[in-house]
Parts: C-alpha cells; sequence; structure tokens
C-alpha cells in the first residue's frame, strides 16, 4: 500500500441506476427535440390551433341559426328556465320583471323579437348586458329565448 496522504479517485463507477437514469434524460431529450421542434418534425401549435378553429367554423355553420326554433318546445323552455335562474336571474329577477337589467315581459329597448333577444344574450349591449355568448353557447341561448317568450304571452 502506498499511503502518501494524497487523496485519489480508486476509479470508482458511477452506480447503474444513475447511469440509468442519465441514458433515461438523455433519449428523452433527443425523443421531444426531434418530436416538437417544427424544423425537424413539422409539429406546429399554429397549425393546430388553425385545425381546431377551421372545426369550429364548421360546426357552427352547419348549426341551426333560429333563435325561435324551440319556441313553444316545452323541454326547452323547461331547460331554458333553469339556464335562465342560473345566468339572467340575478339581474332580471327569477320571474324577469327586472332589477338591475330591465323587464323581459314587455317591450325593449334593442327590440324584443327572438333574433334581437339572442343578439342581446349573446353580444351583450351597452351600459350593462355583457355577452354570454361564448360561456353559454347558442343552443342554451335558444333555450333563453323561449323561456323569455314563454312569460309574454
Amino acid at each position: 500500500m502506498s499511503d502518501s496522504g494524497i487523496p485519489h479517485e480508486g476509479h470508482n463507477k458511477i452506480p447503474k441506476g444513475w447511469m440509468a437514469f442519465f441514458i433515461g434524460v438523455i433519449i428523452f431529450l433527443v425523443v421531444y427535440i426531434v418530436r416538437f421542434t417544427p424544423a425537424i418534425s413539422g409539429w406546429s401549435f399554429y397549425k393546430s390551433y388553425e385545425e381546431e378553429m377551421k372545426a369550429g367554423e364548421k360546426a357552427a355553420a352547419t348549426a341551426p341559426a333560429d333563435p325561435g326554433m324551440y319556441i313553444g318546445n316545452a323541454d326547452a323552455i323547461s331547460a331554458g328556465k333553469t339556464e335562465y335562474e342560473t345566468s339572467c336571474a340575478a339581474c332580471h329577477k327569477a320571474d324577469a320583471s327586472g332589477g338591475i337589467g330591465p323587464n323581459l315581459k314587455v317591450a325593449l329597448k334593442y327590440g324584443s323579437t327572438p333574433a334581437d333577444l339572442f343578439e342581446s344574450i349573446a353580444n351583450g349591449r351597452p351600459n350593462g348586458m355583457p355577452p354570454f355568448g361564448q360561456q353559454l353557447g347558442n343552443d342554451k341561448i335558444y333555450k333563453i329565448v323561449a323561456f323569455i317568450e314563454s312569460l309574454k304571452k
């Protein structure tokens, strides 16, 4: 034995677990770079986004565009009442007699036809009425319109 007092590495090997982890990280990084680098794989978030938007536009184009299509349908009016209580009653009261928002049973400033009601709910109106189009979607708004129309009769 030569004990010179100077510490020496004894050619120690890396533990097998750490070596496997190191090789796994290298493999993961190579796969990740190959898969998600647009220049290599062609993948792009923007392409995915554009495809989603086109699919949404196609679905919107095929959806019926008649706001009055549920008027007189008891099931739709019931669903519209439930949605109205959740989204509208805070401002227009549960019986639609008006509170913060106007009375919905009478002629309205921006029109009282189903198309006008749909426009008001979906896109909002100046001075207080927020848009609910993205939050509710067309079908729920059609049902709310049917419920409001049922209150007028």
